[in-house]
């Protein structure tokens, strides 16, 4: 299964990261250096919870994000 949220409907999302090269001044070296971007994915919180669905008189899995639950 995908990591989607059912009910928010939040999935994987990229970020990136800036990606530092050097030691630092405060550690005996010449300062840290920024040289590229470095590309990363964000996973949402998910939780997999057992819900009651009167209907289906039966539990069924739902997979939530933690702001969905």
């Amino acid at each position: 299964m995908a990591r989607v949220c059912s009910i928010r409907g939040s999935k994987v999302r990229v970020g990136r990261k800036i990606h530092r090269s050097g030691l630092a001044k405060k550690k005996g070296g010449i300062g840290r250096h920024v040289t590229k971007t470095v590309k990363r994915k964000v996973s949402p919180n998910l939780h997999t919870k057992r819900v009651w669905v009167p209907e289906l008189s039966k539990y069924v899995r739902v997979k939530a994000s933690s702001e969905g639950d």
